[in-house]
């Protein structure tokens, strides 16, 4: 079984500076890193790949930066990893990184199922992995948090909700999005790290996709009109009382005033 994670290199969050004079976002010099729900996707294609054999690739868009989140998954035990990396695909909004993966995918050929977090925590729109699906016409299954079983072209996963989860069966090839719930990632070792530095990171531009540039990019769909920080959390209120019966009195009246009971 080939499984390919799409993972995408995120910036360290609590270091992202908005300027709202300038509207733009700051981003922090440096490598950044994997972005964590991504994590728990390869975690779970390596654990297919031990259970079922074949390969497991990463390919991420980006730019040379992004080499280092790569070879952290290398480092993990992933066999192959691809960047795909552009001037042109700058400023893609997240349907444009969706056509870009999946011309990457295309350019593969070859894979039985896609895997990849539920979102990224820099933009959080939890797009891509359907829009992926979407351009490959192949199923999808979103937030998954347990694969049940894999036979054949077949796979059943438990796909949760507001209320609980789903059992949803698929047909290979598809794409999962899948929680934090699914597993609990593991560590590289040294040896992985050392093996990580030597391997070969393939990188295929615009060109190599055939993709045209009209609607990737700054040519993206999206625009944006205005960043600005979150505004401030208002100031708790401290409810006071002589006893812990008077103070949960107050409590409950304040909560049936404002109708949150």
């Amino acid at each position: 079984m080939d499984i390919v994670v799409l993972v995408k290199q995120v910036p360290e969050i609590a270091l992202i500076k908005v300027d709202e004079a300038a509207n733009k976002v700051e981003l922090p010099q440096g490598p950044g890193t994997v972005n964590p729900f991504d994590e728990y996707a390869v975690e779970e294609a390596l654990r297919l790949k031990e259970k079922h054999g074949g390969k497991c690739i990463v390919m991420s868009v980006g730019t040379e930066r992004t080499e280092s989140a790569l070879r952290n998954c290398l480092a993990l035990g992933v066999d192959d990893a691809y960047l795909l990396s552009d001037e042109a695909f700058a400023g893609s909004d997240p349907q444009a990184i969706a056509k870009i993966l999946a011309a990457g995918l295309k350019k593969l050929g070859s894979y039985d199922l896609i895997l990849a977090g539920k979102q990224a925590i820099d933009s959080d729109s939890a797009q891509v992995p359907g829009a992926v699906a979407a351009h490959l016409d192949i199923p999808q299954a979103m937030f998954v948090k347990k694969i049940e079983s894999i036979d054949g072209n077949k796979a059943v996963v438990d796909r949760t909700t507001e209320d609980g989860y789903d059992v949803v069966e698929v047909t290979l090839p598809a794409v999962l999005s899948v929680v934090k719930e699914i597993n609990e990632p593991r560590l590289p070792s040294l040896k992985g790290k050392m093996a990580a530095k030597k391997k070969q990171i393939t990188t295929w531009t615009a060109a190599d996709l055939g993709l045209d540039t009209g609607s990737i990019g700054a040519n993206s769909g999206t625009k944006t009109v205005k960043v600005a920080p979150p505004p401030e959390r208002p100031k708790g209120e401290i409810i006071e009382g002589e006893t812990p019966e008077e103070i949960a009195d107050k409590l409950f009246t304040k909560l049936r005033e404002k109708q949150i009971i």
